[in-house]
């Protein structure tokens, strides 16, 4: 009779096992403690020569679920998309050689974003190293500049130490992905197990506290103000600090702007939101930042998306504060006035402390003034689109899926691409870590592992992925990966045929010339969801669209793919061009 996959394995762990007759742990079983240690719950890899060991470690352990991808790559951004909803360092595993040249994209997407990770890779034996062995690479030399720190374990004594640090490193200061690799007979070699309560490294020590003098002169600044403004990134929901922003904005009742990563940071609710702001952000939230007189930057790193040309930003002068835990952030696009370095959450919460105390108190009627003209920049209406009873409209089909699950535990994962723009601006986001993209590297094929690591930390939520049919094609095989482990996500696929984003540029800076940027051979979505166990459903009317997001929603233990026929002529306004300034903005076709 054939016995079950858990019969098998109870009946192999029943078995002598080389290492059990050692009162020593291998490098493997070490590793495996020290994940337990860390409280790792999940752990996405894929298998190979160089972590057998490692893998036969994990099979004789319940505490840790490994999943099984389809493709290395979105084994790291599964472990991304994981640590971005929870807070959590994510925790990846691949093999040596095209393992770990298959994971760059991920962990270079995670450096991009400062996402706390640990990935292990597997490498050749250390008398290998260096001679061209079957599937050998410099995974440190390759990594270096995409992660925050590496590290190469020669030696099983240093194994549990380095997993310390590289789990302290991750998370603390700014965080960010740090890869370990081990070869493959460390991970055989055994040695006593300790592994250490906390690590001290005297090259390493990230700042918390903001200085108090500057936090100080900051206060004066803000108080003082005329035209102020509030613009956070995605630092301020890395650390933790949404309460303390909402709770500073109605102190002050100043105006506020988050970037595509920190949307949620404050809530889109808020009639003190002013929307997204930058390349794809509302009229009034740009032209805010740019006629500021005094500028709160919390958490964000005045991006080139974000600004536009630094020369049209700086023409008009404005004082500017800026916080972050990365003294390299600070004026290394744009000078700053007060560089405060520290932990946002301890800094927003000093600056409350101060300005509850401070005698003075913003002038109530030059800021009625202020926002007397940010209401005139309102009335623009700047993401007021023509919707349609012939052609599905992108943006309806994400207003649509907001009105369905605003009042649900939901949250929302894209690709990149016009799609993810019209997700940031047309679903709004009232609480942090419910918005999750790739921002820094821009990494399409992200949506669907992204979906997956949150649904297996999230089962009870609603999971849905705004994608593209060119998105969406790069990391496809994970519906397998998806029916495996049961985590029924909702993929929204706004499929108009065309690389969007690289379209709608052709378009308007490359006189029309459609070089290869239509797909020309798309597959049938829904027969593909179903040959991989999941449910398809093509919407082509825009009088379909709400029944077929229901039917998505209803379907609470099944994957959905819908495959929703948009309108191909449909681009993302407002739009600032490549060397524009933020405030020159085109708000339309019209405007060409």
């Amino acid at each position: 009779m054939d016995m079950s996959a858990a019969e098998v394995k109870r009946a192999a762990s029943a078995q002598p096992h080389p290492s059990q007759s050692s009162a020593e742990p291998n490098g493997s079983e070490i590793l495996v403690r020290c994940l337990q240690a860390e409280g790792v719950k999940y752990l996405w890899g894929y298998p190979g020569g160089a972590v057998l060991y490692i893998y036969d470690a994990l099979y004789k352990q319940d505490s840790i679920e490994h999943v099984l991808v389809r493709h290395e790559q979105a084994a790291v951004h599964a472990a991304d998309g994981y640590a971005r909803a929870t807070g959590n360092v994510g925790v990846a595993l691949v093999t040596s050689g095209p393992g770990v040249t298959n994971a760059v994209t991920g962990i270079a997407t995670a450096y991009m974003d400062s996402i706390p990770m640990v990935i292990i890779t597997g490498q050749v034996p250390t008398p290998a190293i260096g001679l061209d062995a079957f599937q050998e690479c410099d995974t440190v030399g390759i990594t270096r500049p995409i992660v925050k720190h590496n590290f190469l374990v020669k030696d099983v004594r240093d194994l549990a130490v380095t997993l310390k640090k590289a789990f302290h490193i991750a998370r603390t200061g700014r965080p960010g992905p740090v890869v370990v690799d081990i070869p493959k007979d460390v991970s055989l070699k055994t040695t006593p197990f300790h592994y250490p309560a906390s690590v001290e490294m005297r090259s390493y020590n990230p700042v918390r506290k903001g200085h108090g003098g500057q936090i100080r002169k900051a206060v004066q600044l803000l108080l003082a103000a005329r035209r102020p403004y509030i613009y956070t990134g995605g630092g301020v929901i890395l650390g933790n600090a949404a309460a303390e922003l909402r709770e500073l904005v109605d102190l002050l009742g100043f105006p506020c702007t988050n970037t595509l990563m920190g949307l949620g940071a404050f809530p889109a609710s808020d009639p003190k939101f002013l929307g997204m702001l930058g390349m794809h952000g509302t009229y009034e939230a740009n032209m805010t930042m740019q006629n500021c007189d005094v500028l709160l930057a919390v958490g964000a790193r005045f991006d080139d998306r974000v600004i536009g040309n630094p020369k049209h930003f700086a023409s008009v002068e404005r004082k500017i504060v800026h916080i972050d835990i990365d003294p390299s952030s600070i004026s290394k696009r744009v000078k700053v006035d007060i560089p405060i370095v520290g932990d946002v959450k301890d800094v927003l919460q000093e600056l409350i402390s101060q300005i509850k105390e401070a005698q003075a108190k913003p002038d109530v009627q030059v800021l009625s003034q202020w926002w007397s003209q940010i209401n005139e920049w309102r009335k623009r209406e700047c993401l007021k689109y023509k919707n349609s009873t012939e052609v599905i409209k992108p943006q309806y089909v994400v207003e649509k899926l907001w009105e369905l699950t605003k009042n649900r535990d939901c949250y929302i994962t894209s690709d990149v691409g016009q799609h993810q723009m019209w997700a940031a601006q047309y679903y709004p986001f009232n609480e942090p870590r419910r918005w999750i993209n790739s921002g820094g590297l821009g990494t399409m094929g992200v949506g669907l592992p992204y979906a997956m690591g949150i649904k297996l930390a999230k089962p009870d939520s609603d999971v849905f992925c705004i994608t593209g049919e060119g998105s969406i094609q790069m990391c496809i095989q994970e519906l397998s990966t998806c029916l495996q482990y049961k985590t029924p996500v909702k993929i929204v696929s706004l499929n108009n045929r065309y690389l969007g984003m690289v379209r709608q540029w052709q378009q308007l800076d490359y006189g029309g010339r459609y070089s290869h940027s239509y797909m020309d051979a798309l597959p049938d979505f829904v027969k593909l969801a179903e040959a991989y166990g999941h449910v398809g459903l093509l919407v082509e009317k825009p009088g379909d669209v709400e029944a077929a997001l229901r039917e998505a929603i209803k379907l609470k233990d099944r994957t959905v793919f819908l495959d929703v026929r948009t309108d191909p002529t449909e681009n993302v306004w407002p739009m600032v061009q490549a060397g524009k300034g933020i405030s020159e903005m085109l708000l339309g076709s019209e405007d060409l």
